[in-house]
């Protein structure tokens, strides 16, 4: 009996002496499959065949790696921006585009209901079919009064009802656009200077009329302007469009620093992918987005650089963009000694030839269209005021017929699309034809 309970001690010394031995080799087992999840699992991209150079893929590192510095008076969006980084969901199908021939309609137009209902009765008795209506304008301003987080603090009561108006275009089966003033921001941007355009010293910037901007490389800038977008669509805007979505082109540029985030990546990538960044937002809601460019990005490589916008690049970003091509808005012999040469023609008065003007820089935008892909349609803002301010022999009275001719130069050179720019906001009775 001793004997056998002395072979079991001697059992139970052998089996201590193996436990140890055999708990360090389970726990380098453990170690080793752990490790295999983590940098085999196609969480990580590594087997899923993901493209890093995707646009969803580059706002989704930016929205990982560089969150804004405070908190952002839009949360919401910046939730929505995680859920889009970490499920990536597809962007819907949008409906399908209209053939826009619209009107741009001031805060302070909108705000009165006899104007409003005239311009209704435009839409509904001539060819104009769409109304571009300010939501957040030149000012900074939003133009009507929301209790939305965020957004409050830079409200004007200038249209007292927006929703009725929504509604009543909609009723009317007149494609309702939401005016969205982007980067230049004298009132956001004062409010949160971290997310305004600053100089080297630290101070928030002024362009050369005083007004400050926001960054295009601020990430709270983009979820602010983000929310306002959001506003106009649930208020019932079929589409988004964006001005003012670029750097500033005067004042002081040599102060101004974007610090690393201006080296990492240039100013036309940006824009680009803050517009991608709206439009994965937006389509979640059924809504369109298009952008104001300027037309000189037609023909100017280096004033695209300058202001962040290329048009490669945009046309790629947007359901639409609208290129402001209005003939004042190129230069004379007066302002440079020369004129302005677009597709191969030199205008020394371009105000003077509206017709010409307008086709020859949309026969230049033509040729950065890619036939065989998706890209945005062109929509091009025509001039419906006069420029006197070039002086005489350098401008003319923009009545009726100047503003037809640039129509028909926008049919002739193959586009279907065009808005009127005023802004005042008043057209020229002559020109609206009634429908036979």
């Amino acid at each position: 009996m001793f004997g056998r309970n002395n072979g079991n001690k001697g059992q139970g010394r052998e089996k201590r002496k193996l436990w140890p031995i055999l708990s360090i080799f389970l726990i380098l087992c453990y170690l080793a499959v752990s490790a295999w999840f983590t940098f085999f699992s196609p969480e990580n991209g590594q087997e899923s065949g993901e493209g890093a150079d995707s646009p969803e893929a580059t706002i989704a590192i930016t929205a990982t790696l560089e969150p804004t510095a405070t908190p952002s008076p839009t949360p919401v969006i910046q939730e929505e921006s995680k859920e889009e980084t970490d499920a990536a969901p597809p962007i819907p199908p949008m409906p399908p585009a209209v053939k826009v021939r619209g009107l741009y309609v001031s805060a302070w137009a909108a705000s009165i209901d006899n104007r409003m209902a005239q311009f209704a009765e435009l839409c509904e008795s001539t060819e104009i079919n769409a109304l571009v209506v300010d939501v957040k304008d030149d000012l900074g301003q939003i133009t009507f009064m929301t209790d939305t987080e965020g957004l409050s603090e830079t409200c004007a009561r200038i249209i007292p009802d927006i929703k009725r108006i929504v509604a009543d275009l909609k009723n009317r089966d007149i494609y309702a656009i939401a005016r969205v003033v982007c980067f230049k921001d004298p009132v956001w941007s004062i409010k949160h200077p971290e997310a305004a355009i600053q100089t080297a010293w630290g101070e928030v910037w002024k362009d050369g009329s005083g007004s400050t901007w926001l960054n295009p490389y601020s990430r709270e800038a983009w979820d602010y302007i983000a929310a306002v977008c959001l506003e106009a669509a649930r208020l019932g805007f079929d589409e988004v469009q964006l001005d003012y979505v670029r750097f500033p082109a005067d004042g002081r540029l040599g102060d101004i620093s974007f610090g690393e985030a201006g080296a990492e990546k240039s100013k036309t990538e940006i824009i680009s992918e803050f517009m991608v960044y709206l439009r994965g937002i937006l389509a979640k809601e059924s809504v369109r987005l298009s952008a104001d460019v300027f037309g000189i990005i037609a023909i100017s490589k280096d004033d695209s650089e300058d202001i962040g916008q290329d048009l490669g690049l945009l046309l790629n970003s947007a359901d639409s963009l609208c290129p402001m091509i209005y003939p004042s808005h190129f230069a004379n012999k007066k302002q440079n000694g020369t004129g302005q040469r677009i597709n191969g023609v030199l205008f020394e008065t371009p105000d003077l030839a509206p017709y010409e003007i307008v086709y020859n820089i949309l026969i230049e935008l033509r040729r950065h269209l890619d036939e065989d892909s998706e890209q945005a349609a062109i929509r091009p803002y025509l001039q419906s005021f006069t420029a006197a301010y070039l002086g005489e022999g350098y401008f003319q009275q923009y009545k009726a017929d100047q503003i037809r001719q640039q129509i028909d130069a926008v049919y002739d050179a193959g586009f279907e699309e065009w808005i009127l720019w005023n802004h005042n906001s008043v057209y020229s009775d002559e020109l609206f034809i009634p429908d036979e």
